[in-house]
């Protein structure tokens, strides 16, 4: 199959799964990556897509893993794959599915990183609201970062116009264009409003301003998740915090701190606008990682203690 052939097969497929599943951008773009990187592998080892065997699946992922991929990413890639030949078969473009024959298998699951209530309030304390206007902006973004679990990609991208003051809430649009309402806490609400009344219009530059976004650059633009990363990682370090702290990281706390504190699972899901309760329910080995560390710690006879002979 020639260059062109790929490329037409790889974009009806995105297409198909656009009209299906609503799915974002982003994940389009993921998986349009991982299948050009499998069809770069089936042009160097020879392979044809007709004539592909569960045997010529599981050397890609064994060649995966040979490259450094973290386990994590090869499957994600694996579960592209894994969708890919299914619709292939589905069409009639393949006689068989290939992937059918083969396990799924489990990789080892790595548990989100988080940030302890103490070390989120040291983080969150730290910055002057009444700096302006960076001061205000900044405490405002972490404030709904950790207190409503955002996406940095849909902190970005949040307007005015989103924010129900009367109620509390926050009218979010996240992946898969699907909306989600999540509540504006209380600490949170008075960052935004100190950053709306006193330091916003700081930031707006003729020219080159974008109204419709609520966080703005020095220049008056629309703030990069970068950038985001980068403001964040410098207020951390100012606050004298030794963890990496990044946007996401303010995302598995909020969660965990749910959990935590007795919040419902399905109800966490909602806030966090996962479409199915297992990619939720990876807070529950968080939380159960932190008792059994509990018990060891406190628990006269939590320790293992080898017996003197």
């Amino acid at each position: 199959m020639s260059n062109p052939e790929q490329i037409g097969v790889i974009e009806r497929f995105l297409l198909c799964l656009a009209a299906e599943r609503g799915l974002s951008t982003n994940y389009r773009i993921s998986v349009r990556q991982s299948l050009t990187r499998f069809f770069h592998w089936m042009e160097q080892n020879r392979r044809r897509l007709e004539e592909l065997q569960p045997s010529d699946l599981v050397d890609y992922h064994h060649d995966l893993l040979a490259e450094g991929l973290a386990s994590s990413s090869c499957r994600v890639m694996m579960v592209h794959l894994r969708i890919f030949l299914r619709y292939l078969t589905r069409i009639g473009a393949l006689p068989d599915d290939p992937a059918s024959l083969v396990s799924a298998g489990r990789v080892g699951m790595s548990l989100p990183q988080t940030l302890s209530s103490a070390t989120v309030q040291q983080l969150l304390e730290s910055i002057n609201p009444h700096d302006l206007p960076y001061g205000a902006r900044d405490r405002a973004m972490l404030e709904m970062l950790y207190g409503s679990g955002l996406r940095v990609s849909e902190l970005t991208s949040l307007r005015p116009d989103q924010i129900d003051w009367e109620d509390g809430f926050l009218r979010i649009t996240g992946k898969g264009d699907k909306t989600r309402y999540v509540p504006l806490g209380g600490e949170a609400a008075q960052a935004l409003k100190v950053y709306r009344q006193q330091a916003r219009g700081m930031l707006l530059r003729e020219g080159v301003r974008d109204p419709r976004v609520l966080f703005l650059s020095r220049l008056g633009g629309k703030l990069t998740r970068e950038r985001i990363r980068q403001i964040i990682k410098r207020r951390a370090s100012s606050a004298g915090i030794s963890e990496n702290v990044f946007p996401h990281i303010l995302r598995h706390s909020f969660a965990t701190h749910l959990l935590e504190n007795g919040a419902d699972l399905r109800v966490i899901q909602d806030m966090l606008g996962h479409s199915d309760l297992s990619t939720t329910q990876i807070y529950t080995h968080v939380e159960q990682k932190r008792l059994v560390q509990i018990h060891r710690d406190f628990h006269p006879r939590g320790r293992f203690q080898p017996r003197k002979c």
